[in-house]
């Protein structure tokens, strides 16, 4: 877990990916000597703070986003969402202005819900505050902020480590409207005729999404992927034995989105591991979830 915890400290939420990005070509830099298959490395300007690695002969693409909540600093001591954080009062924030580093407290107006911050100064307009990372493990879970999507960058690392074809694209601006998948999606499908993906993100524990019972396959959120395609994952999954459970919900959405809504004909599917207290500092998801999602996301890559 120590990969997770420092993937979870690195300040990275949507538009400010830049310092996640170099933290993982690094990681890359470093070991990808000692993975399965030496990957081409795809990075830079034009693809922004987006990275693909390019494993053997492709058939399948993973997409995580590398992106996360967080909030902005207007005026008057207020603040705007990035993304879809749960405000509440009194959460630690931390961040960094001309002025220096920042570690204030967040503050919700119970009658209007506006949103500020507490603080010895006013902090410059337009600095990026995140949430404290407070990491904790047990036996059983892991809890900290940002295990959306650090947990789904953590499985699409430790899944590089023996890939042999395969497609794996950390991508930006999720949490926020999304963005970079279309045109990733565009350079995949044009330069490698891949065109069937998977989502490797984090969803929620519901009523019929339980915590320690295994990954979920979403069946649709707010989008429906095409079911000839979902049927094929559930099989391979089901002939795996790895524990993992059926998703169907009527909201929400991933890169997913950009796929669908895309030029190229994509299927789709999400796999993930659920959390609780979702976009919040206390994020939660068992360990057993975690071996599931990383199991089943080998055996899919292999596969499919």
């Amino acid at each position: 877990m120590h990969l997770l915890r420092t993937l979870c400290e690195i300040a990275a939420p949507s538009g400010h990916e830049a310092p996640l990005t170099e933290f993982l070509l690094n990681y890359i830099h470093q070991h990808a000597p000692g993975w399965r298959v030496q990957p081409q490395v795809l990075a830079g300007d034009d693809l922004q703070d987006c990275i693909i690695l390019v494993f053997g002969q492709p058939r399948t693409a993973v997409f995580a986003h590398i992106d996360s909540i967080g909030y902005t600093v207007r005026y008057g001591r207020q603040l705007v969402r990035i993304g879809g954080p749960a405000a509440e009062h009194g959460a630690r924030l931390v961040g960094r202005d001309g002025q220096g580093n920042i570690e204030c407290t967040l503050t919700v107006d119970e009658e209007t819900g506006a949103l500020g911050y507490d603080f010895t100064r006013d902090i410059e307009r337009g600095t990026e505050l995140t949430y404290h990372c407070d990491f904790r493990e047990t036996d059983e879970a892991v809890q900290s902020c940002y295990l959306d999507n650090r947990l789904g960058v953590w499985t699409a690392l430790r899944l590089c480590e023996t890939l042999e074809h395969g497609i794996v694209a950390f991508s930006c601006w999720e949490e926020h409207g999304g963005g970079s998948v279309k045109y990733l999606a565009k350079r995949i499908y044009e330069q490698y005729q891949v065109r069937q993906a998977l989502v490797c993100d984090i969803t929620w524990v519901t009523e019929g999404v339980h915590a320690g019972q295994g990954c979920a396959i979403s069946l649709r959120d707010s989008l429906i992927p095409r079911r000839s395609y979902v049927e094929r994952i559930r099989r391979i999954a089901a002939a795996s034995g790895i524990p993992h459970q059926l998703e169907v919900e009527g909201s929400g959405g991933s890169d997913g989105k950009e796929l669908q809504h895309g030029a190229q004909p994509w299927d789709w599917c999400f796999v993930g591991a659920p959390e609780d207290h979702v976009h919040t500092p206390d994020e939660l998801v068992h360990k057993a979830d975690i071996d599931s999602m990383l199991r089943l996301y080998q055996v899919l890559m292999r596969e499919l």
